[in-house]
């Protein structure tokens, strides 16, 4: 297929002009792709950027990098022109089958740059033609079309190289039963990222709780879901386990609930226990973080500590920070219309009742051990 490397030699040193050509003309491709970054290109970008079209900017940054490689190509293919090195028939054909694969290359690099998440060719499109295209769809779609580009790219440099791949994608139609049978499991995630795409139950960006995660989605593929928790841990999770699961949306909220329990001592006085509730009300009333929707602070029934509290109401806010700020406020001025209307709050106990009086000299040893029982209790607590 090619010449020995005798013959080369010997060819080489009697055509020295036509060497230093070639590499004249290799380094002025290099100067050419040197000017073209450094200027051109830099020109075309800023042109382009100064446009109302936001694919224009995305356009040429895709072709930048194949563009470099291109002045490459170029020199090579020029400087061999320029040696004229004697080859055969099949060496022609093979440096030119090279080249124009080189060329598929490139320009399959810059589609597949162009095809990236990361721009904005899609929304542009969409808003084009007047549809949206959710955020959820975007990196998925990417996908589907880099491959499909990549594919392609490989389909017709393999014609180009006179393979026929006709037969290839019939074999790939009688081998599809058996892939399926052997990918089960991808398939249900597949399908279920298709449940999660249609029915949208969360975007990218989102705060969910699942019983399988918590925390902020990152990126939806075919296969899978990437949640990012509070811990900044990334927990990758199978579409179809997602599609099963219920999931609690809470970047979709609208207010955030605060709701609790307080018992009293029945020791209270019910005036100050109506006042108690009544300034309650009027404070969260007042509250601007409060949903004037939505208020409940009632009397709810007797409990074995003492009076039973309910207090149920909403935040306007559903950042979970600013949720905490406002219920630790609530907390604090309920403490203290309490303390000023003298309501105790019921702690843990219980009381035991005689039903006959004991006799005085048992009674005496009943509150000494009693007493004792405290102390050792309270000397106990204090150890531990």
């Amino acid at each position: 297929m090619f010449l020995s490397l005798e013959q080369y030699y010997v060819w080489i040193t009697d055509n020295w002009m036509r060497v230093v050509t070639a590499c004249v003309l290799f380094l002025l491709f290099l100067f050419l792709r040197k000017l073209f970054t450094t200027y051109i290109f830099k020109f075309i970008l800023r042109i382009s950027r100064k446009t109302r079209s936001e694919f224009a900017p995305h356009l040429v940054l895709a072709f930048e990098k194949p563009v470099q490689v291109l002045f490459v190509i170029i020199g090579l293919f020029f400087a061999l022109q320029a040696l004229g090195i004697p080859f055969n028939a099949t060496t022609n054909v093979f440096i030119y089958r090279a080249f124009r694969s080189a060329i598929i290359v490139l320009i399959v690099w810059a589609i597949f740059n162009l095809s990236a998440s990361s721009s904005n060719w899609i929304k542009a499109i969409s808003k084009k033609f007047n549809f949206d295209i959710d955020q959820i769809l975007i990196p998925i779609l990417s996908r589907v079309i880099r491959g499909i580009i990549i594919l392609l790219g490989i389909s017709i440099i393999a014609q180009e190289w006179g393979y026929e791949i006709s037969a290839f994608i019939a074999g790939l139609g009688l081998g599809g039963l058996a892939f399926a049978l052997a990918a089960q499991d991808a398939l249900k995630n597949i399908f279920g990222g298709v449940v999660i795409i249609t029915e949208k139950p969360f975007s990218i960006g989102d705060w969910i709780q699942t019983p399988s995660v918590e925390g902020t989605v990152e990126e939806i593929t075919f296969r899978s879901t990437r949640v990012r928790t509070f811990a900044q841990a990334l927990v990758t999770v199978p579409n179809s386990t997602l599609a099963n699961e219920a999931i609690m949306n809470w970047s979709r909220m609208g207010i955030r609930r605060i709701t609790f329990e307080l018992p009293v001592a029945y020791t209270t006085p019910r005036a100050s226990l109506e006042r108690s509730l009544e300034r309650i009300r009027e404070y969260l009333k007042n509250n601007p973080d409060i949903d004037q929707r939505t208020i409940f602070v009632q009397f709810d029934g007797f409990a074995d500590r003492g009076y039973n509290l309910y207090f149920y109401f909403f935040t306007k806010t559903t950042v979970w920070g600013e949720w905490l700020d406002i219920k630790e406020q609530c907390n604090l001025k309920i403490t203290q219309i309490l303390e000023e209307e003298g309501v105790a709050i019921a702690l843990p106990s219980t009381s035991v009742y005689f039903k006959t009086p004991l006799p005085e000299g048992e009674q005496t040893n009943q509150e000494t051990a009693h007493k004792e029982s405290q102390q050792t209790i309270r000397k106990e607590s204090q150890g531990s």
